[in-house]
């Protein structure tokens, strides 16, 4: 200002804060991830250097979960209809002590 230069200082907005999960094999490392991945969308984003992480996720789900095998349809339909009867029973019990 008035010939004199001037350091602006900005703060971050923290509503806007988000995370990256970058593989650990990345080629050019974090850097790389985030000039192809971040910054044409968001021109203005960084990286906060002493809040990087560096290590490895273990998903759980992916490795040790052993699905179940879906019942048949007509396990299904049968199991549908007993349910069926033993209501239409009780409803028809109900009904002979209110006439």
């Amino acid at each position: 200002m008035d010939g004199k230069p001037v350091v602006l200082e900005f703060e971050p907005d923290p509503d806007l804060r988000d995370t990256e999960q970058v593989p650990l094999l990345e080629v050019g490392g974090i850097e790389a991830f985030i000039s192809r991945e971040v910054l044409p969308y968001t021109p203005d984003a960084w990286v906060k250097a002493d809040a990087t992480k560096i290590g490895y996720e273990v998903s759980f789900t992916r490795h040790f979960y052993k699905p179940q095998p879906l019942r048949t349809l007509e396990e299904i339909s049968a199991d549908i209809l007993a349910i069926e009867k033993e209501a239409n029973g009780l409803l028809n019990e109900l009904l002979k002590g209110v006439q």
